[in-house]
């Protein structure tokens, strides 16, 4: 069945904003994936400073 040029772009069009829709949402996840991490590292290292503290005395 041959489709007609408008059909055919609107069709890629589509495509096109759903790759990019996709891909953004990726990149937000890995950023908020690395943000979330950064704060987890920092708790910890908070959490064993706050151990070795009270180890010390």
């Amino acid at each position: 069945m041959k489709r007609s040029r408008n059909e055919v772009a609107r069709w890629r069009m589509m495509r096109q904003v759903q790759r990019r829709r996709s891909r953004w949402l990726e990149g937000q996840s890995r950023r908020y994936g690395r943000m979330h991490s950064f704060r987890h590292m920092v708790s910890q290292q908070q959490r064993r400073s706050i151990l070795f503290l009270t180890q010390i005395p």
